[in-house]
């Protein structure tokens, strides 16, 4: 048998955007599907070097459904050329807002400080 320690990437240079948005359980599966076909195509139109990914996922609440979107970035520069100077304003379409019961205003970004793959 084959033993593999996990590895771990230390001094990494990395940034993860975290965000939050709510609607109603009506209106989840059309949320979900404007951000597939319209909102994620369109951040990646941007082809901003650096922009590495972008995950979605979705939670289910006693009366609403909410979502959560995290973008990895190379750097903190690279967040600047995606949002601007202010790292905590969130990127959130006109036509997103109006399916959204409420949302986070500011995003949150955390630093990548070590990561592990087993």
């Amino acid at each position: 048998a084959c033993s593999r320690a996990p590895a771990i990437l230390a001094g990494t240079s990395s940034d993860r955007t975290a965000w939050h948005g709510w609607t109603t359980r009506a209106l989840a599966d059309s949320y979900e599907g404007l951000l597939k076909g319209e909102v994620f195509p369109g951040i990646l139109a941007k082809r901003i070097p650096g922009f590495l990914r972008i995950e979605l996922f979705r939670r289910e609440l006693e009366h609403e459904t909410e979502f959560m979107t995290v973008m990895w970035f190379a750097s903190q520069d690279v967040v600047t050329a995606f949002v601007g100077e202010d790292h905590g304003v969130a990127y959130v379409p006109a036509s997103a807002r109006r399916v959204l019961a409420h949302l986070d205003e500011r995003a949150a970004h955390y630093e990548v400080r070590a990561s592990r793959d087993v």
